[in-house]
């Protein structure tokens, strides 16, 4: 009967109240990978009753609007249970599954709706184990769950983990739990004894564990040493550049070669063919590598192991180390510069590895423990300490003429991390400087002093200088027209002047020599041996020298007359 009929049907009966059958209770829904299982309780106590399921897909739909569907292999069912593996494909999607109890045409109601997201519920199932023991050890190969299957409910393989659990098959074992990978080896194991063990895969990132395996138990041989063998393989790793050491117990002619795998790798079934040999790690003699090349970024990890080859050929392989490269590494110790000036000393810090180390810088975040103190010779100095995450840092209240002592150490939070500290680096403070600036200052104080007190002096001097040359030594020369009186020297104005002499002259009026002649020829004869020179004198007057007269003109040319009439006679 389809479920529009038998809906119909059952909603005539619940109408008419003529159906006895009572629904299912307690729905639960069981998911293990892909395999889908829906379980139920009934309480009635009818005979030849089955039960039929509906599941609805919710998606982005509203539940009102979503159809209930048939679920596949949940039809006509006589037990309390039954498999619906093939009729979901949507495993991120929510649905909603009902059931009900049927009875030739009776129906019981729908029970209470079941709400899921199956890859919410769904559970890991268990990996599938291959074991081999030799050589003491035994190798294990783990199939991860849906190995074998087209459906999967967990996309990627690689996102899973494997928890191993092994003990001794005896009365008192102790139980031994540790993560593997699919292909690896179990190790300090005793020889000739019998290991059970199971596994089972996690997913962490989805806080999922899945079962345990089914239990596999092997008995161990007992263990060949092989002399040939690199032994003791470790890392060893300051400021991002690694190094792999191992001993050689081998008395002939031994070669190694140095393989590395990519941490991931590793979860792959069969890894063995990922292996590489690290680039100028191959054929060597050295019981060394520097792989440092090999590392290409921080995050991450790697594995490396020693292959040994005799002369003959023969080979042998060490055990695996694991690299994580920022955990591995271990920071060196930073460098410094100090410098002091007026109050401050300051500190340059050289970080680990060098300015070309990106890793220490970016990976680590870095951080620089400063310790500083004077280096006197009281022991009972204090040590100070400064934290600081720049790579420059300053210390201040220093005392003049000290010297002062630091060291560094770099840290990392994150990693948990620190480095030893730096070589002590010292260096003395300047002197006080407050006496030679109050000895400069009263220097400076003196000198405007004597400026001050020494310029009016100096002013007064040049003046006295100034005049006393112009008196005694007169830069001027006396003019042409006075050339002629060299016997009188040119007076200052600035000395007391005597009394000029005054020339006294006159002026001839014409005098002809007919009236001279007519009066006595002698006078006339002295008149001619009359200087001409005097003549001028005489007429010139007395403001041509340069000089006034005292007297009027009247009166010079009185005496002038006088002179004349004297010399006449």
């Amino acid at each position: 009967m389809s479920a529009a009929p038998r809906c119909a049907l059952c909603s005539c009966l619940l109408l008419c109240g003529q159906t006895n059958l009572k629904s299912p209770q307690d729905l639960q829904v069981y998911i293990v990978n892909t395999d889908f299982t829906l379980r139920w309780n009934y309480t009635g106590n009818d005979t030849n009753v089955t039960f039929s399921a509906q599941y609805q897909l919710l998606g982005d739909f509203e539940t009102n609007k979503a159809q209930w569907k048939e679920l596949t292999g949940c039809q006509n069912v006589t037990g309390t249970k039954c498999d619906f593996s093939s009729a979901l494909t949507e495993y991120y999607n929510r649905h909603n599954v009902r059931i009900r109890a049927e009875r030739r045409e009776e129906v019981s109601p729908w029970s209470s709706v079941f709400e899921m997201t199956p890859y919410l519920i769904a559970q890991i199932g268990p990996p599938g184990i291959e074991l081999q023991s030799t050589n003491g050890v035994i190798k294990i190969k783990i199939s991860p769950p849906e190995a074998n299957q087209v459906r999967k409910m967990w996309i990627s393989h690689l996102r899973f983990k494997y928890n191993l659990v092994i003990w001794e098959n005896s009365s008192n074992a102790e139980f031994r739990s540790q993560i593997i990978f699919p292909d690896d080896i179990i190790d300090d194991l005793a020889p000739e004894t019998t290991y059970c063990l199971k596994v089972q895969a996690t997913l962490p990132s989805d806080l999922k564990e899945g079962l345990f395996s089914p239990i596999h138990c092997v008995k161990t041989t007992r263990k060949v040493k092989d002399l040939l063998c690199a032994t003791n393989v470790s890392v060893f790793a300051l400021n991002m550049e690694f190094y792999l050491h191992w001993s050689n117990q081998y008395k002939q002619h031994v070669s190694y070669n140095v393989q590395y795998l990519i941490g991931y790798l590793k979860k792959l079934q069969n890894c063995s063919s990922q292996w590489v040999n690290v680039p100028g790690c191959e054929n060597i003699t050295d019981t060394k590598c520097n792989f440092s090349s090999v590392i290409r970024g921080s995050f991450g990890f790697y594995y490396l192991r020693v292959e040994a080859v005799n002369e003959y050929n023969k080979s042998c392989l060490s055990n695996d180390v694991k690299v994580d490269p920022l955990v591995t590494n271990e920071i060196g110790p930073p460098g410094i510069k100090l410098d002091i000036s007026d109050v401050l000393l300051h500190i340059q810090i050289l970080p680990p590895g060098g300015s070309e180390s990106e890793a220490m810088r970016n990976n680590y975040g870095l951080s620089y423990r400063v310790i500083y103190w004077k280096n006197s010779m009281n022991n009972e100095e204090e040590v100070k300490m400064k934290e600081i995450k720049q790579t420059l840092g300053t210390v201040s209240d220093l005392t003049p003429s000290t010297l002062y002592c630091v060291k560094v150490q770099a840290f990392s939070e994150i990693y948990n991390k620190s480095s030893h500290f730096s070589k002590e680096e010292c260096i003395k403070t300047p002197g006080d400087k407050i006496l030679p600036l109050i000895i400069l200052a009263t220097f400076v104080i003196a000198l405007i002093a004597v400026l001050l007190v020494a310029m009016p002096l100096i002013f007064a001097l040049y003046q006295a200088y100034s005049k006393i040359k112009y008196v005694f030594f007169p830069s001027c020369q006396p003019p042409l027209n006075i050339e002629g009186f060299g016997e009188q020297h040119f007076s200052s104005p600035y000395m007391s002047a005597t009394e000029e002499l005054i020339e006294n002259c006159c002026i001839l009026e014409s005098i002809t020599t007919e009236e001279v002649n007519q009066t006595d020829p002698i006078t006339t004869e002295e008149v001619n041996q009359t200087d001409p020179k005097d003549y001028k004198h005489c007429k010139q007057s007395s403001r041509d020298s340069g000089n006034y007269s005292n007297d009027d003109d009247t009166s010079g040319s009185k005496v002038c007359e006088e002179t004349l009439e004297k010399e006449i006679v």
